[in-house]
């Protein structure tokens, strides 16, 4: 074990460069929720990559926006703090060559924190080999980046290369985690991202921005081997109630079907799920709903 390397890396960016994409490739399983839709990620999830000569704790993060209410002033927070205490950072952006404010506003954060930094360009499956290199020196020329590494995480093109680098960055130490572990998460909190990842991707852009999951009951029957799971989709407003549920209950069926067949692949059992909907009116601008909901505990 003299020569076996492991650490703590965050990965910070813009929502919807491909952050939990990348994550999901490179542990394996999809643990990280994926959508493109703005503020898909919402607390700090622990991610643990493990090899023969190294392990790796990730720590995906939510995108980088500025808050409009108490929830998302805790998805800056967490973002803001997993840069400390870790011995790399990873800074993802896509193959976009405009910066925005946000953009720039992470750079100067970024800027100010004494540790390594890989710059990440994603989706360069998507732009030619001429405007790879525009990006890389772009980013170069920032003077902040120790490795700028293109890669394209829907498809896998370049990530092997990725890791390597990360493990040279992380000094010789012990595994923190057992060989077998995945993610800091419950199976519990897994499957209610698997539900809000499924109500996101089906839902109108104004809805999903205010619901959250949760798990109501979750117990495996003793006469057969089948998981019952209820839970509770809550949302904002009673029109949105309307809208998750659906025109004769079409869209909650659908939202159920598309959860249990991703919820049956992660816990490699058969599932009864039964999904209902209730309104928390105007939750995320409300700090005990925000702290009800188990945000501040992560």
């Amino acid at each position: 074990m003299d020569n076996f390397r492991s650490g703590f890396v965050t990965i910070v960016g813009r929502s919807n460069v491909g952050k939990s994409t990348l994550l999901n490739r490179i542990i394996g399983e999809k643990i990280s929720i994926i959508s493109n839709k703005p503020q898909t990620t919402r607390f700090n999830l622990k991610l643990i990559y493990n090899s023969l000569d190294s392990q790796i704790i990730f720590l995906d993060t939510p995108g980088i926006q500025k808050p409009k209410n108490k929830l998302g002033e805790f998805m800056l927070k967490q973002a803001v703090d997993s840069i400390k205490g870790v011995d790399l950072v990873l800074y993802m952006v896509d193959s976009n060559s405009e910066l925005g404010e946000l953009d720039n506003f992470t750079i100067e954060t970024l800027s100010k924190i004494n540790l390594p930094k890989i710059c990440i360009i994603n989706k360069v499956d998507k732009i030619s080999d001429v405007d790879i290199e525009h990006l890389i020196s772009v980013y170069k020329n920032k003077h902040m980046f120790d490795k700028i590494i293109p890669i394209s995480a829907i498809n896998g093109s370049n990530v092997y290369n990725l890791i390597h680098e990360i493990k040279m960055f992380l000094p010789y130490g012990p595994k923190y985690y057992s060989d077998d572990m995945i993610t800091d998460q419950t199976e519990r909190e897994i499957v209610a991202e698997i539900i809000r990842e499924k109500a996101l991707n089906n839902l109108r852009d104004e809805i999903p921005h205010g619901i959250n999951v949760i798990i109501e009951t979750f117990s495996v029957r003793k006469d057969k081997p089948i998981i019952d799971i209820e839970a509770t989709i809550c949302v904002e407003r009673k029109s949105h109630k309307g809208m998750v549920i659906g025109k004769n209950g079409d869209m909650i069926l659908k939202i159920g079907k598309h959860s249990r067949i991703d919820i049956e692949k992660f816990l490699d059992s058969k599932v009864n799920l039964k999904l209902f909907v209730k309104i928390d009116d105007d939750w995320r601008n409300k700090s005990f709903k925000v702290k009800e909901f188990g945000y501040f505990k992560k």
